[in-house]
């Protein structure tokens, strides 16, 4: 779910990660699953994208709580927040 993602890139020129990024080529509703859908068809999509590891990297950057980011659930990045943080 790539919206609103920029990152500094070589001689401090930005970057936008998300001209590679597959969700963006997709149904972005996928990425964002009603309570009891299941994420898979996102995440089987991020686990083809390049640019995944900018995304999940960036989600955690901004604290983004909602959404299929960089291949892993809402729970999953807190708990990987959590972990990096201890």
């Amino acid at each position: 779910a790539a919206h609103g993602a920029e990152q500094a890139g070589e001689g401090g020129r930005r970057v936008n990660w998300r001209e590679g990024a597959l969700c963006a080529q997709t149904d972005l509703e996928l990425f964002f699953p009603r309570k009891g859908e299941s994420p898979r068809a996102a995440k089987s999509i991020c686990e083809l994208c390049d640019v995944r590891a900018e995304c999940l990297q960036w989600a955690l950057d901004n604290d983004v709580w909602f959404g299929i980011w960089g291949g892993m659930s809402t729970t999953e990045r807190r708990q990987l927040k959590r972990e990096t943080a201890a």
